[in-house]
């Protein structure tokens, strides 16, 4: 399984309307794309939730590698770089996936923390650290679900979680969540993935 993101940052004075018209209009495309555990369509407004920007920031959640190269290879991505150049885009490999309480419902807001991990940390001891920090936000009132995962390029985990409410309970960079695409969301493997 793997996660995936791109943020594409915008001006100041930029009518996040546009963003939220796109999503509107274009977001369903991907509510049956093969390979595809979740898409959540998140923004961030400046000064808004205590951002210092705007920006259009979707989460990938891929049960297939075919999936998310058939996305990136795709008319999809294509459209985004057309519009916005190529972004970088970031990939984590997951360490722990969980459902929520608030499973059923559909999420408001997304939380995302990213944590370098410095050099003389014992990864197996802290790999087991993040999948138990995963289950146990997964507890928490509102989660609708919550993963935990590493880029082992730049040695950075990332904890990224989807809340029914506005305000939620984690720490980090909070996002609202515009759709939520989720052809593949029953076939994710929950718990730890090693």
């Amino acid at each position: 399984m793997h996660a995936m993101q791109y943020e594409i940052t915008l001006p100041a004075d930029y009518d996040m309307g546009v963003i939220r018209h796109r999503v509107e209009s274009k977001g369903h495309l991907l509510d049956d794309f093969p390979g595809l555990g979740l898409k959540a369509f998140l923004i961030r407004e400046r000064d808004v939730n205590g951002s210092p920007v705007n920006q259009y920031a979707p989460f990938y959640l891929w049960n297939t590698t075919e999936g998310m190269n058939s996305f990136l290879w795709g008319p999809g991505f294509r459209g985004i770089v057309d519009d916005f150049g190529r972004p970088v885009v970031l990939n984590w490999t997951v360490l722990a996936y969980e459902e929520g309480g608030a499973a059923a419902t559909v999420p408001r807001a997304a939380v995302r923390r990213r944590q370098r991990i410095a050099e003389p940390t014992p990864l197996p001891e802290f790999a087991d650290e993040l999948a138990h920090e995963a289950a146990r936000l997964s507890r928490t009132e509102g989660a609708v679900s919550v993963l935990t995962a590493i880029d082992p390029r730049t040695w950075e985990a990332v904890h990224f979680s989807l809340w029914d409410h506005v305000s939620p309970e984690a720490e980090g960079e909070v996002f609202e969540v515009l759709h939520v695409s989720a052809p593949e969301r029953e076939k994710l493997p929950r718990g730890r993935h090693w």
